[in-house]
């Protein structure tokens, strides 16, 4: 998709479709007033009909008139008080998706008053309306099925009008967003593929073309090597299945090269390419969402690959367990007893706890490789789901100023997370105290149980995986970019 930054009025700018963001209910005056005058009053007569809604995210298709398109698509980014980072990121992807179906080559779309409405103006606008872009053309139908006719648009120019704006600062800022989107699109084929498809094998095959396209160097350890290692959690929970375990570990940078900021930063995701449960089998209600239990491996995989485009070289370390959780005459078993890589002896009740496992080696791993610094991702468990809903991400960790740090990364990516605190006595927090056991340097665990995949579409995302967590990391490393 080719991509330029117009700095023209919006009414002189050719294309297929003009997308119109406006906040609050839509007020037909200045440059939106002009809009309505040439599209011969099409806009405001919408508006008096009651068709064009205020409600975010909502998208209204009207005739042109004397506008240089085909077509017009007004976006409502909803209350002005509560337009943030999120909301414009999911604004462009809901203008893509509101376009599912039709023919469109050109898409130009107007930043209007967005630019005044969040830190880091029109730079930061451009960034995350191209990035939801992007991302709203992503359709996971596509993955098996030659032609989907729902399908948003494939887009051979996208046209980001800044009217005023420097171009050249513009253009590299929706650059950047490009990448950032699709970088987050590679991690949701990885995540919704499914478990016949990508087995630990296939995951790291994958993760070996993503290294050598991007420079990046990579190590697969064998359950074998793992054994000898002593990765005795790890080995565990993929004794079960025939298709055996994978560690996948990709480095951007020398080994324990520190980046800008002094760390060598770890981040490392669950890839359990499908979870039955193990012995303690789960309720076989939606059962078939359990391939999407390796969307943390998918997303650090991909997150290595977008800060290897946007940063040749930043120091960067991508962990990646990646097992099937199954039954069988090799399964382990409750009341099993293993060695963790660290040396502690772990008793597993529950087979279906499996995440923690993996985790705990993973993350001991990247401190024998050099980590000072660790976030985790991991869809662990259904309590975060019930807690914090499918739009805001759990996340615990220790200390808080490297929390916090993590925290404005994801400020900074237009994500949500709510602090869990780490009380001994709690429930929730099992699974973070757990793996908590596994770590000594600064570290954080993003919890997306609830909000990696949506079970239904949403006007900004269809349903599956959606990439959450992706730009977060990506922000994390490049902020120590050299």
């Amino acid at each position: 998709m080719h991509l330029r930054i117009a700095t023209d009025q919006p009414w002189d700018v050719a294309a297929d479709v003009l997308a119109i963001p406006f906040v609050g209910d839509a007020s037909f005056d200045g440059p939106l007033g002009e809009l309505d005058r040439r599209s011969g009053g099409e806009l405001s007569a919408l508006a008096a009909f009651g068709e064009l809604s205020a409600k975010r995210y909502g998208a209204t298709l009207a005739a042109a008139g004397q506008l240089p398109v085909r077509r017009v698509v007004l976006a409502a980014a909803g209350d002005a008080a509560k337009v943030d980072r999120e909301t414009i990121h999911r604004l462009g992807a809901s203008i893509e998706r509101r376009l599912g179906g039709r023919k469109v080559g050109t898409l130009a779309i107007w930043i209007g008053d967005l630019a005044g409405r969040i830190d880091g103006g029109a730079a930061a606008v451009v960034e995350l309306l191209v990035r939801g872009i992007v991302e709203g053309q992503y359709e996971p139908k596509g993955i098996y099925l030659k032609t989907v006719e729902s399908a948003p648009p494939v887009l051979d120019e996208l046209i980001v009008i800044a009217p005023g704006g420097d171009g050249t600062e513009l253009l590299a800022a929706a650059e950047r967003g490009q990448i950032v989107g699709e970088g987050a699109n590679t991690a949701r084929n990885l995540a919704n593929r499914a478990s016949n498809d990508v087995s630990p094998e296939v995951l790291a095959d994958e993760a070996t073309a993503i290294a050598k396209r991007n420079g990046l160097s990579i190590d697969v350890i064998s359950p074998e090597q793992a054994t000898k290692l002593g990765m005795g959690m790890f080995v565990a929970v993929g004794r079960g299945s025939d298709n055996p375990p994978r560690m996948i570990v990709m480095r951007s940078g020398k080994a324990g090269e520190k980046d800008a900021l002094g760390r060598h930063l770890a981040i490392v995701g669950k890839g359990v390419c499908f979870d039955s449960g193990g012995i303690s089998i789960k309720p076989s209600d939606r059962m078939e969402e359990m391939k999407m239990d390796k969307t943390g491996a998918a997303t650090v995989i991909a997150a290595i690959e977008t800060v290897a485009r946007l940063a040749p070289g930043t120091p960067l370390l991508a962990i990646a367990p990646a097992v099937e959780n199954m039954p069988g005459p090799h399964s382990t078993r409750p009341g099993d007893v293993v060695k963790a890589l660290n040396g502690k002896m772990v008793d597993i009740t529950n087979t279906d706890a499996e995440g923690r496992l993996i985790l705990g080696d993973a993350l001991t791993y990247a401190e024998n490789l050099g980590a000072t610094h660790l976030v985790d991702v991991a869809t662990l468990t259904g309590a975060v789901a019930r807690a914090l809903g499918h739009l805001v991400t759990g996340a615990f960790g220790t200390p808080q100023p490297w929390f916090d740090e993590v925290m404005a990364a994801g400020v900074r990516a237009g994500e949500r997370y709510w602090q869990i605190p780490l009380v001994d006595e709690g429930s929730l927090v099992k699974s973070g105290l757990f793996i908590r056991e596994f770590v000594t340097k600064p570290w954080v665990h993003l919890d997306i149980g609830g909000t990696g995949y949506y079970r239904k579409a949403l006007p900004f995302a269809p349903r599956g995986a959606n990439g959450v967590t992706h730009a977060t990391l990506v922000e994390l490393a490049l902020a120590g970019a050299r």
